[in-house]
């Protein structure tokens, strides 16, 4: 009968390391490197897309001009807070992927998309166009895909569901900010 001792592969100090314990531990050292690379994508490109979005069609004229009531958050925090909901969605998303819940959930990265999309419209059709009924309408429905990230990520990952929050409580806000502005 073999001892504890022999079926345990332990190695002194200067001992040659074997092989195999070799590419284990390159094997891990690139999954590793392989995620960290997927988490700063995942995160890194919708900020970038968001940030460019910000910078051409965030002036936002029309609305500094406007008389608001004093609830109404300044330019400066609508887009803070656009920026913050994307890296939480984003974020979110990845750790839905990572759990694998892109193939066991099959409406999670459509949705997680649409939200996505519907989160850059925003300021061209409010800020430049001046479309504030439309905006209000893509609000709600990004209010709507929220929700459903909301209850699809849940499934997958609980702490990607809690992610989502505050970009719901955001969109609700700026949903009645959006809907403000019609009587503005």
């Amino acid at each position: 009968m073999a001892s504890s001792r022999n079926l345990y592969n332990r190695h002194k100090i200067g001992e040659a390391i074997p092989p195999s314990a070799k590419s284990k531990a390159a094997n891990h050292n690139a999954i590793t490197k392989s995620t960290f690379r997927s988490l700063v994508f995942s995160i890194t490109a919708p900020l970038i897309l968001t940030t460019t979005i910000i910078i051409l069609f965030g002036s936002g004229p029309k609305y500094r001009a406007s008389a608001k009531p004093f609830w109404f958050p300044p330019l400066w925090l609508i887009h803070l807070a656009s920026l913050g909901s994307s890296f939480f969605m984003s974020l979110a998303a990845w750790l839905v992927w990572a759990d694998g819940g892109f193939h066991e959930q099959a409406d999670a990265l459509p949705l997680y998309i649409a939200q996505f999309s519907l989160s850059v419209i925003w300021d061209p059709l409010v800020l430049v166009i001046g479309a504030v009924w439309l905006g209000l309408f893509f609000c709600v429905i990004h209010f709507g895909t929220l929700f459903a990230c909301y209850k699809t990520f849940k499934k997958v990952n609980p702490f990607a569901k809690d992610l989502v929050k505050p970009c719901l409580a955001w969109m609700g806000f700026l949903t009645i900010v959006t809907y403000k502005l019609i009587y503005l």
